[in-house]
């Protein structure tokens, strides 16, 4: 493989971080395409965090909904899925290597590197909720009622701000920080740590390996990393889909999540986290393979092994 001095550049030599680099990163993180591309899943697994008895199975769910609705059936909820995550992704990613350079670098040089990496997608995934609660709102409640509260994203967002203004777009935005938040910790420290241990493993440095070889290790160690978001997260996903499918006009959300919690218990916090263990370890896998393999499209070093 060329190295990036033997070969052009697409955007010219980017300083690492530098603002171009930043927004580059930013830009790699666009990854709307992999959460809608399990859209399927995520549509399964959320009906029966709601009601655990609609399907008896993630193939029977796929079966009974392509019988009755066809491909846009399995699909729905694609819309918001497909904006609101690629804003999210963009927000995730960047802000990461901006506040991994700002904590780590600047801030707290000599501090754990692992304590920085928690730090900085704690603070990356703060901001980035904000550009993803209305989306996901819009998602959960196309996706977990029957009939659906709305039949496409446009539908969706009218309906929700025509009687609850704007703010009905943010009412499940603490149970999202509450889930996304240490879904992205976990991610992210559990991903750093992971890709060194893997070259650790293997023997050699990270800059002896080529490009393919180094992404090869950005999906092993993404895919791993999904394991530990999948089971950090659950409770919290679950109750975000209870919350949007059966807040009542007026609850607080803490009201709401007691009397949810009470009617569920700490077992229903779990359910399908099969599917979500299944679906975050493929989804992060190819989350790291993309946004890895864009950096090394723009001659910078893949993330993690240092």
């Amino acid at each position: 493989m060329a190295s990036t001095q033997e070969r052009k550049l697409p955007f010219g030599k980017i300083e690492p971080n530098s603002a171009k680099y930043f927004w580059s990163c930013g830009l790699g993180g666009v990854v709307g395409p992999t959460h809608t591309g399990i859209t399927p899943l995520d549509l399964v697994k959320c009906r029966r965090q709601v009601d655990p008895k609609i399907y008896t199975s993630n193939i029977s769910a796929w079966r009974s909904i392509f019988a009755k609705e066809g491909l846009r059936g399995v699909f729905f909820g694609w819309s918001p899925t497909f904006i609101g995550y690629s804003f999210q992704g963009a927000g995730k990613y960047g802000f990461y290597e901006f506040f991994k350079n700002l904590y780590g670098d600047k801030m707290f040089p000599n501090s754990n590197r692992t304590l920085v990496f928690l730090g900085a997608s704690a603070s990356a995934e703060f901001l980035a909720d904000l550009a993803l609660c209305p989306f996901e709102a819009i998602k959960v409640r196309m996706q977990t009622t029957l009939p659906p509260y709305a039949n496409n994203m446009r539908e969706g967002w009218s309906k929700i701000t025509a009687k609850e203004g704007i703010g009905g777009l943010y009412k499940g935005l603490y149970p999202l920080w509450g889930r996304q938040i240490p879904y992205t910790m976990a991610k992210f420290a559990t991903y750093e740590e992971t890709v060194k241990l893997i070259y650790s493993y293997l023997g050699k440095p990270k800059e002896s390996y080529n490009g393919l070889q180094q992404t090869g290790v950005s999906f092993l160690g993404g895919y791993i990393a999904g394991i530990f978001c999948a089971i950090v997260s659950h409770p919290a996903d679950v109750m975000v889909s209870k919350l949007n499918a059966d807040r009542k006009a007026g609850e607080s959300a803490m009201t709401a999540v007691s009397r949810i919690y009470g009617n569920i218990g700490f077992m229903g916090l779990w359910n399908g986290l099969g599917v979500r263990i299944v679906m975050l370890g493929t989804l992060t896998g190819f989350q790291w393979l993309i946004y890895d393999s864009f950096k090394v499209f723009l001659g910078l070093p893949t993330t993690g092994g240092h």
